[in-house]
């Protein structure tokens, strides 16, 4: 049995490195052949949201470094364990720059899995999972949110069993031994852990003026996005009243210190915050978590000196909008921890298939409901009001039933592979030793 530990601590972090060796000492001594790889080591760039791996080089990253093999090793463990800080509710963005790449192990097809639209299996065997988090003290709403998001996780890589753990960097070594113990039990018990009751935030109204906004586009499309163009709307209708907004693409900021110090400088400044980005594995595409924890760690030491809000608008490539759900979750975590007022989140299904990175005012028809969304959220939030109902109620309503989404899907990723010339490979396996069967 081969059990595939890929870590998402942080450099000296001790808490990391104590359940490291609580699981590795259960694992061994129950005859598991292991394999660590502590990903601050690995080069592993960020997943480009080009869908290559599905349409150009089926089930293979574009980009050539270190994910191929983690992807390879995955395929072939029967047991895989993440272990990682809990980042606002979710994975350290160490973590999550592999658990982005993970999406080459499955086909880009559609299925149902209890009632909502997945994605089909590429392979034939997927490994059991295990996620396990630490905190520096309890906090029952990440606690529920962490569990939410590997219980997802393990539904979307089809493990068998998924268990989830969490533990606190105050437990001793005899502590972290019986929680490993317990866990490995629950997988050779077939016992997943039972997803937690998640313990919302609930925005509130602020008696403030709306003067600076600014918004975070973190797609790595950029301004070609479908995150650019909802969350552009939303800006656009603050700026007609008179409301100053700025926009930063944090793909390209992170990579340059400058950008990243006017980043900061402007989140400092700002009254409300934006965060706009495309789904990425139930979450926050990696290089978005990495901006949000540098924020974070920066607030820390500078604490904001005037009243802000935070707002969230996330799309996915699923008809249900409700995948969304553990994403705006991590962003109202978010927002508590940094210190900004939550003032909500909208949220949209089917989103690169109507928006496809166009401007909301040249597409036709079906842009309607969702520019009407955006101008009420905008409207509540000059006036100093959570996102309301109405407008989280027309983003997050299905342009079109999701059977015909799943069948239009099909034509679709057929019509993009054949373009590169890959149609008749759409269901190669390059990590099986067994050649798959189109």
């Amino acid at each position: 049995m081969k059990a595939l530990i890929l870590n998402g601590s942080f450099e000296g972090d001790t808490t990391g490195e104590h359940v490291r060796a609580a699981l590795t000492a259960e694992l061994q001594g129950r005859g598991w052949e292991i394999e660590h790889v502590l990903l601050r080591e690995k080069k592993i760039g960020n997943c480009a949201g080009d869908f290559y791996c599905w349409v150009r080089s089926p089930g293979l990253c574009n980009v050539d470094d270190d994910n191929r093999a983690i992807a390879e090793a995955v395929v072939h463990a029967d047991l895989l364990v993440y272990l990682t800080p809990v980042t606002f509710g979710g994975y350290s963005s160490t973590l999550k720059h592999m658990v982005d790449h993970q999406i080459q192990n499955v086909l880009p097809f559609f299925a149902q899995v209890h009632g909502e639209t997945h994605h089909q299996k590429r392979y034939r065997h997927y490994a059991d999972f295990l996620a396990v988090g630490w905190l520096q003290a309890p906090d029952p709403q990440s606690e529920a949110l962490f569990h939410n998001l590997a219980a997802r996780n393990g539904l979307n890589f089809y493990a068998r069993t998924a268990v989830s753990g969490i533990v606190t960097a105050c437990q001793s070594a005899a502590e972290l031994q019986a929680a490993a113990h317990a866990w490995l039990d629950d997988l050779q018990a077939r016992q997943s852990t039972r997803p937690a009751q998640l313990l919302r935030n609930v925005p509130q109204a602020v008696d403030s003026a709306l003067r600076r906004a600014v918004l975070l586009v973190g797609s790595p499309r950029t301004r070609t996005s479908s995150s650019a163009a909802l969350g552009g709307y939303l800006f656009e209708q603050l700026a007609k009243q008179d409301v100053q907004v700025e926009t930063f693409y944090v793909h390209t900021c992170l990579r340059s210190p400058e950008r990243m110090a006017a980043l900061f400088d402007a989140v400092d400044a700002a009254d409300l915050l934006g965060l706009a980005f495309p789904l990425y594995v139930d979450s926050l595409p990696a290089p978005l978590i990495e901006a949000l924890e540098r924020i974070a760690a920066r607030r820390l030491g500078h604490a904001p000196t005037h009243l802000q809000r935070l707002v969230a608008i996330a799309n996915c490539g699923f008809p249900e909008a409700a995948h969304n759900t553990m994403a705006l979750e991590i962003c109202a975590t978010f927002a508590r921890q940094a210190g900004f007022g939550w003032a909500g989140s909208l949220s949209l299904g089917a989103g690169e298939g109507i928006v496809h990175g166009t401007p909301l005012n040249e597409l036709d028809g079906r842009a309607i409901p969702l520019k009407k969304s955006l101008e009420l959220a905008a409207a509540a939030l000059l006036a100093g009001q959570p996102i309301p109902q109405e407008a989280a109620a027309l983003m997050a309503k299905p342009i079109i039933p999701g059977w015909l989404y799943r069948a239009m899907g099909v034509y679709g990723w057929h019509a993009q592979a054949k373009h590169f010339g890959a149609e008749k490979i759409m269901k190669r396996q390059p990590y099986s030793s067994v050649p798959s069967r189109d």
